[in-house]
């Protein structure tokens, strides 16, 4: 039996904004700014726009860490981008990146100042940059850029897919969820085996490739994401939880993944980040309030 109501594209596809839907007010089919704005500029060279999402979360995991081992040329100033609110869209964020998403790094230890965006080409950058977290023998540098280039491709599958149909979209359909999820539980299953053998990503070394696979697929395996955990059994892969589990315990990720965070517990987030001791205060200012 036919539905009814099935869906029959029309010959030439037109925009109809759907105000019922959570992101009605950012999704749009043209690119570049709505509205001029300058961005912000704190005291360090490293300037990064950002929001703490899977994607920005790696590259502020990635500072910390980098801090943590005595780089300070990796000392940065953080500032909260509301895409929520269409900050992705001002004449300043656009400069950055054209392609107006979190996070966009700005360089102002050269001139001119030198943009970088993507977070799998943030990674990079700061990675050679410092020379730390990418190996230089060339097996396990190639193997770390299998895997970042392997999350890049896969996690839209995960968000922009299961993600968007099992938790946002305004009605639920089986086809797509059922697509998405029997492909979320495949990339899974991938990773599960790859750990299963494998302390990280690349063997023993802890790279970019952890960090950017990590926010992604390690909250998915923690049940953080989509509230999917038990739709996906994701208790089933238990290489992976130990692995998450593992990064999730390390210092600099814990502060990595507070960075430009404004949701959930005020004990999680720290908005804007601009010197390590923000940290500090932050937690001082959260035991001032609560006394």
């Amino acid at each position: 039996m036919s539905d009814a109501t099935a869906y029959t594209p029309p010959k030439v596809w037109t925009w109809e904004k759907d105000e019922n839907n959570r992101f009605a007010n950012i999704n749009r089919p043209i690119a570049g700014a709505t509205h001029d704005k300058a961005l912000p500029v704190g005291e360090h060279p490293l300037q990064l726009y950002s929001l703490a999402t899977p994607n920005g979360v790696k590259v502020t995991i990635l500072l910390e860490e980098l801090l943590a081992k005595g780089h300070e040329g990796a000392e940065y100033d953080a500032w909260l981008v509301d895409i929520n609110s269409g900050d992705q869209f001002g004449s300043g964020f656009v400069e950055i990146n054209p392609n107006s998403k979190i996070p966009a790094l700005a360089d102002h230890s050269v001139k001119p100042v030198r943009r970088v965006f993507e977070s799998g080409s943030i990674l990079v950058y700061l990675a050679e940059k410092f020379g730390d977290f990418l190996p230089t023998d060339p097996d396990k540098r190639t193997e770390t850029f299998n895997w970042l280039f392997w999350q890049m491709g896969s996690a839209p599958m995960l968000g922009g897919g299961f993600g968007h149909f099992y938790s946002y979209a305004n009605e639920k359909q089986k086809y797509p969820i059922d697509r998405y999820a029997m492909e979320v539980k495949r990339q899974m299953d991938v990773l599960d085996r790859h750990l299963a053998e494998n302390e990280f990503m690349i063997g023993e070394d802890y790279t970019i490739a952890d960090m950017a696979v990590f926010p992604w697929y390690g909250a998915m395996a923690k049940g953080l994401l989509y509230d999917a955990g038990e739709f996906l059994s994701v208790h089933e892969y238990k290489n992976v939880i130990r692995w998450a589990d593992q990064i999730y315990a390390r210092e600099a990720v814990k502060r990595g993944r507070m960075v430009n965070r404004a949701w959930g517990e005020p004990s999680s987030q720290l908005r804007e980040r601009h010197a390590a001791s923000d940290f500090q205060n932050r937690t001082q200012d959260k035991v001032e309030e609560a006394s």
